[in-house]
């Protein structure tokens, strides 16, 4: 199995650099840009799909086997991904399209699935990071698009935003808590994969932080805005009274 990963993880890249290209071909009066997040939203489902049915439905739960020999159904999980992230990583440092945070998540992301798949363990929790990041990445990627069409300032904007504040939070800061403690509690796993652990939950805090101004600042917005809309009805019911005297 060790020697067709390789393999695996190319037939994968090619696969999603394919699809890329493929995207701007179809999109020719669109950006670079909105091809990539094609291929981001695309895998973005497909991940977040297998790895939800390797962790919920064919297990090992990772939540009680971190640390265990990886399955083959985890294996081709893990390679699907690991061609992605390549990809994808290759792609924002060409375009310079995204930050030291963005490719520290991705680079990482790349590390800790390579040390699985070489190991031929831990894959479990691998899988189950994999769900926690990709499960918002939809939402993240349709409130680009929106933006795109100019449809973000809409309730269809305020209903992606709000899932995905929820999402991020009771997902990767909450469920991630839960997961990272299981993972160092536990005897099984190396003590080098624990450190990932670590390392993925904090950068998903410094991902929390900036969603949080964030919702801070909408929300302030629609506060304000909505104090307006209610002082210019005062004033012009006011106004209408003052002029019937």
């Amino acid at each position: 199995m060790m020697a067709s990963m390789p393999l695996r993880v190319t037939c994968s890249l090619i696969s999603w650099l394919s699809l890329y290209t493929w995207f701007c071909h179809r999109y020719k009066h669109r950006s670079y840009e909105w091809s990539c997040r094609l291929v981001t939203l695309t895998h973005g489902v497909l991940a977040t799909c297998l790895s939800a049915y390797i962790g919920f439905i064919d297990g090992p739960w990772p939540l009680t086997h971190p640390g265990s020999p990886n399955t083959t159904l985890q294996v081709h999980g893990l390679c699907l991904s690991l061609g992605y992230f390549l990809f994808d990583l290759a792609w924002c440092v060409y375009f310079q399209a995204e930050g030291a945070l963005m490719l520290a998540h991705h680079m990482v992301s790349i590390l800790g699935i390579t040390v699985s798949l070489a190991l031929g363990e831990s894959a479990a929790e691998v899988n189950a990071v994999i769900f926690g990041s990709e499960i918002t990445n939809p939402l993240l990627q349709a409130r680009w698009f929106l933006r795109e069409m100019g449809l973000y300032h809409s309730f269809t904007g305020d209903v992606v935003d709000f899932f995905f504040v929820a999402l991020f939070t009771g997902v990767r800061i909450g469920v991630g808590a839960w997961l990272m403690y299981c993972e160092l509690v536990s005897p099984k796993p190396r003590w080098f994969i624990k450190v990932g652990g670590v390392i993925m939950y904090a950068v998903s805090w410094v991902f929390m932080v900036s969603i949080c101004r964030f919702a801070r600042r909408k929300s302030m917005k629609k506060y304000h805005a909505w104090r307006s809309r209610k002082n210019e009805e005062l004033y012009s019911e006011t106004n209408g009274h003052l002029k019937s005297h």
